[in-house]
C-alpha cells in the first residue's frame, strides 16, 4: 500500500502521486462526508502510505475542507512535503455576481480566502473549478500568471471547461510567455469516458497532465451496488443526492448498470474489490496523470490505496473497455481506420515509433544519409 512513486504533472517539474486524496468529503455540511476525527484518519493514512497530492476547493463543505486540511498539514509539519491543489469559481454570496466566476476580481478575492483557510502563504496548484461561460481566457491566464509571479501560486490548472477553451488558454500562455497550464482536472471513470474524445489528446499534445475525479462514478462503481445480489439500492452519496440537478450525481441508467455488472464479474475473477478494479482501470488509461480518490470511512480509503498493487489481465481489461466504450459521435466517426484509409490511399500511416528522433541522422550502408 505504498504510494512512494512520484511523476511530474504535465510538462511541469511538480512531482505528484498517481493517487491523489480528495478532500471534498472533509466535513458533514452537505449531508454526507466525514467528521473531523475521521477526516484526520483519512489524511494520516494517505500520507503514511506515501501520498503527497491532496485536492480540495474553496467551497467544499462551505470552506471546512480547506480549513481542516490546513490544520492537519500544520499538525504534522508537512507543508513542504505535500502538494495542495485547490480551486475557485463558485459563489457563496447570493446576489453578488463578482463573488464567483472566473473573472480577475473573484480570482484575487478567492485566492486570499483559500490561503487564509489553508494556513499557508502559497498554493501548489490553483485550478479554475468550472468555466463560467463569459470570462475571456485572456483575463483568466493573465490573472493566474500574476499569482504565480507574486509567489502565491506555484502551478495552475483548469477543471470542467470546454476543450476549445483549454486549448486557447494554453496557446495564449505559450504565445505571451505566461505560466502554462500544468493540469486538467476532469471527471473520468468506466461510466464517464467522454474526455477521451478531446481532452486526453489535448493534454498529451499541449503538456497538460490529466488528473481525474470520480473514478468510482460517485459511488456507483464502489461495490455498494451489486447486480448479483438482486437490486440496485445502496447507501452513500448517490442515495443522499437523489433529485439534485448536478450531472455528476445522475448515474442511474441501463447502460451504467451493464457496466457495473461487468465490473462485478471482472473483480471476482481478479480477486480484488470492485472499487480497486475501477480505480486501477482508470489510472492505467492513456494520458492519466493522477486519480483523485475520496472516502468517508478509513476502510474505504485503505481499500482504494491498494488499487495500484495489481495488474488487470489484458483480456479482462478489454472486457471492461468494450462494455464501457462511448458511442461514436460526429465528427469522431470520420477518424476511424476505415475513413482514414480512404484519406491515406490504403497505406499504413500512423504515429512515429517510440524513440524516433527526427534530428538524428541515420547513416546508410552506402555511406549516405537516409
Amino acid at each position: 500500500m505504498s504510494l512512494n512513486a512520484y511523476y511530474t504533472l504535465g510538462r511541469s517539474g511538480l512531482r505528484v502521486s498517481r493517487l491523489a486524496l480528495g478532500a471534498m468529503t472533509f466535513g458533514t455540511e452537505w449531508g454526507w462526508g466525514a467528521d473531523e476525527a475521521t477526516a484526520r484518519q483519512l489524511f494520516n493514512a494517505y500520507i503514511d502510505a506515501g501520498g503527497n497530492f491532496i485536492d480540495t476547493a474553496d467551497l467544499y463543505t462551505n470552506g471546512t475542507s480547506e480549513t481542516w486540511l490546513g490544520k492537519f498539514i500544520s499538525e504534522r509539519n508537512l507543508r513542504d512535503r505535500v502538494v495542495i491543489a485547490t480551486k475557485f469559481a463558485y459563489n457563496s454570496e447570493p446576489g453578488n455576481p463578482n463573488a464567483g466566476g472566473n473573472g480577475r476580481k473573484n480570482i484575487l478575492r478567492a485566492v486570499e480566502g483559500s490561503l487564509k483557510r489553508l494556513g499557508t502563504d502559497y498554493i501548489d496548484l490553483y485550478i479554475l473549478h468550472t468555466w463560467d461561460t463569459i470570462t475571456p481566457a485572456e483575463e483568466v491566464m493573465r490573472t493566474l500568471n500574476d499569482l504565480v509571479s507574486s509567489g502565491k501560486v506555484r502551478h495552475i490548472g483548469l477543471s470542467d471547461t470546454p476543450s476549445w477553451y483549454a486549448a486557447r488558454a494554453q496557446t495564449l500562455a505559450e504565445y505571451r510567455n505566461y505560466e502554462p497550464i500544468s493540469a486538467l482536472q476532469l471527471e473520468y471513470s468506466l461510466i464517464e469516458r467522454n474526455i477521451e474524445r478531446e481532452f486526453i489528446p489535448l493534454g498529451q499534445e499541449l503538456g497538460m497532465g490529466t488528473m481525474v475525479w470520480s473514478p468510482l462514478g460517485s459511488g456507483l462503481l464502489s461495490g455498494k451496488y451489486k447486480p448479483s445480489e438482486g437490486g440496485f439500492t445502496g447507501e452513500g452519496r448517490l442515495e443522499t443526492t437523489k433529485g439534485v440537478q448536478n450531472p455528476a450525481f445522475q448515474k442511474f441508467s441501463d447502460r451504467n448498470w451493464k457496466i457495473v455488472a461487468e465490473l462485478e464479474t471482472v473483480a471476482k475473477e481478479v480477486g480484488c474489490s470492485m472499487a480497486q478494479v475501477a480505480v486501477n482501470w482508470t489510472a492505467n488509461r492513456p494520458g492519466i496523470a493522477s486519480v483523485i480518490v475520496g472516502a468517508t470511512k478509513l476502510s474505504q480509503l485503505e481499500d482504494n490505496l491498494k488499487a495500484l498493487d495489481f495488474d488487470i489481465p489484458t483480456e479482462l481489461a478489454n472486457r471492461l473497455e468494450t462494455i464501457s466504450r462511448p458511442e461514436p459521435q460526429f465528427p469522431y466517426t470520420f477518424f476511424s481506420s476505415e475513413i482514414q484509409g480512404m484519406i491515406h490511399g490504403g497505406a499504413t500511416v500512423g504515429n512515429k515509433p517510440a524513440g524516433y528522433n527526427p534530428n538524428v541522422l541515420i547513416q546508410s550502408a552506402g555511406g549516405g544519409v537516409s
